[in-house]
């Protein structure tokens, strides 16, 4: 019996509908058990502005591994510690933040995670 290969797949964000919740727009590439996700928070855009309605919980409980491509993200985590994320760094974020764009330019990331635990 041969061994198992997943074909190779491709997909293109940019031809990919948003999801938009406030200032805040995803959209997520659906690949053999494992989704990106391209987040863009807009200037002026905080997740407990808004997402945490929409998400039902006081802070983001999703973690997140992902790689800044443009603009600054700051993150607080609920002990208070707080980091900031720029372009060309690569995050991980345990559950339990918030998180919001620093100064005047959109903050976009790319996160994969496997299956869709990130984003329901």
């Amino acid at each position: 019996m041969g061994s198992y290969h997943p074909a190779m797949q491709k997909a293109r964000l940019a031809d990919i509908e948003s999801d938009v919740h406030g200032l805040i727009a995803k959209r997520t590439a659906e690949l053999d058990g494992v989704s990106v996700t391209e987040v863009t928070f807009g200037p002026g855009a905080k997740w407990s502005t808004d997402l945490k309605e929409y998400a039902g919980t006081e802070l983001c409980e999703l973690p997140h591994v992902a790689l800044v491509t443009a603009g600054t993200l700051a993150v607080r985590m609920a002990d208070d510690s707080a980091e900031e994320f720029s372009a060309g760094e690569v995050m991980l974020l345990p559950p339990g933040h918030d998180a919001w764009t620093v100064g005047a330019q959109a903050c976009t990331f790319v996160e994969f995670s496997r299956g869709n635990e990130y984003y329901s």
